[in-house]
């Protein structure tokens, strides 16, 4: 029920991009703040999130992160202006920080054996593949009929529901030992962040050159290099950096990066895309994305299944070779390109975010002691939302910049899904890289280094 509803409320905003710049006369900037409040949130809260629910109990956090991802759903249905539906927005993502990692960390719990776990990662795979499906038809309905606001409302009921079955349902698990909160890392981990995001979203208008814009960027690396500082002299730090140690943990950190800002950039630049450029309706626009997430929901669980009896490199590699394809196709975007190969494009994209989901999310849990499996959960899911919104705030920059010299859109995405087709060849590198001894021997060291 999380996982549709965070997933669903992502391709649900997205169609409606165009409808709430319309009605709130945002600007592109502000739409990107639309979605990047609330993963800037999410992203910066998510291993707090964790390490508090190993701490006092993952149904618990996961209750409360429900009540107030509801909460802000209700918010932003009524917001009044485009600065109040961000604001709403960061309060959704301060719901959803207690809810996605606090239920991937659940799953690692309850199905303890490696097989079983992976085999309900790729269910939770296919349920947010099914999700996709649903949210850009709902979210396309809901906009040219009711109207957006709707498509916020929509999470109320069914927020609701998921309360009552996790109460009913859900077992309370926590880790036998407590970890102390991290305020230090918590506060440097937000501003870092914040201001990485505040730099891309606003660098088109103030310049890139300008002092503020590289004063962001100078800032925040200086807030980082604290940040892991002060972390690695931490007894219970934030971000245990021991955890790095782990081969496939840190691969599946940085395609978590990869995958989910290839992933949130391609979301925000389809919907403007097609309504904007192509004229397409909302419904319309939801619907070309089915291909995508029909693909997402078949793939995942076969992910899981192939994770389970053979590992994670299979599903990578065909992970990566359909991001490969699908963005070298959309590197030859048009005003006139066939639909038809728009459709074949976003089924390949499917199939690479489909495989690699479920592998990225066994990979992050697997050799870690289950006393640490929310914050490592935590991690891989901040590892996500990161990428989103740097996902976002990059192809948010291409249409601002666009806009204001009056080019063609289309073309101007095309280094972008350049971009884009490096990252899947990264996928592929990943995948080479976890067969090596080297790869595979790491996560039993690091699960020592945790058993005392």
């Amino acid at each position: 029920m999380s996982v549709l509803l965070l997933s669903m409320d992502v391709t649900i905003v997205n169609v409606a991009l165009p409808a709430i710049q319309r009605d709130l006369h945002a600007s592109v900037a502000q739409l990107q703040w639309v979605i990047d409040a609330y993963t800037l949130v999410l992203a910066s809260l998510l291993m707090f999130s964790g390490a508090m629910s190993d701490r006092f109990g993952r149904r618990r956090i996961f209750l409360i992160g429900m009540v107030g991802f509801v909460a802000g759903s209700l918010l932003c249905g009524t917001a009044p202006t485009i600065e109040w539906l961000i604001l709403f927005r960061a309060i959704q993502g301060l719901g959803a920080s207690m809810m996605n990692p606090v239920a991937l960390s659940i799953i690692a719990n309850v199905f303890p054996e490696p097989g079983d776990r992976a085999r309900a990662v790729g269910i939770w795979g296919a349920v947010a593949g099914a999700s996709l499906a649903i949210g850009p038809m709902l979210g396309g309905f809901l906009t040219q009929t009711v109207g957006w606001r709707t498509i916020f409302h929509i999470n109320v009921p069914l927020g609701i529901a998921a309360v009552v079955l996790t109460a009913i349902f859900v077992p309370e698990s926590k880790a036998a030992k407590a970890r102390r909160p991290d305020p230090p890392g918590q506060v440097l981990i937000f501003l870092t962040l914040g201001m990485v995001m505040y730099a891309i979203i606003d660098g088109p208008q103030r310049g890139w050159g300008s002092a503020v814009i590289l004063g962001l960027f100078g800032a925040s690396a200086v807030l980082f290099v604290l940040f892991l500082v002060v972390e690695s002299r931490r007894t219970e730090p934030l971000l245990n950096l021991k955890f790095f140690r782990s081969v496939p943990f840190s691969i599946a950190t940085v395609l978590a990066l990869t995958s989910f800002g290839c992933f949130a950039g391609f979301l925000f630049l389809n919907a403007l895309y097609l309504e904007q450029m192509r004229g397409l309706s909302p419904l319309r626009t939801g619907l070309s994305t089915l291909p995508l997430a029909l693909a997402m929901t078949f793939t995942a669980p076969l992910s899981g299944r192939l994770v389970a009896k053979r590992g994670a490199v299979p599903s990578l590699v065909i992970a990566g070779l359909g991001f490969v394809v699908a963005t070298l196709l959309l590197g030859q975007l048009s005003a006139t390109t066939p639909m038809a190969l728009l459709m074949a494009a976003y089924t390949l994209f499917g199939v690479g975010l489909g495989m690699s989901n479920p592998a990225i999310s066994n990979s992050a849990v697997s050799g870690m002691p289950l006393s640490q499996a929310g914050v490592a959960a935590a991690i891989a899911s901040t590892g996500r939302q990161v990428g989103a919104a740097l996902g976002v705030a990059i192809a948010g920059t291409v249409v601002s910049v666009s806009r204001a010299q009056h080019t063609d859109l289309a073309q101007a995405t095309h280094p972008i899904f350049a971009l884009m087709t490096a990252g899947g060849a990264l996928v592929l590198a990943a995948a080479w890289i976890s067969t090596t001894t080297w790869a595979k021997e790491s996560p039993k060291r690091v699960a020592f280094l945790f058993q005392g």
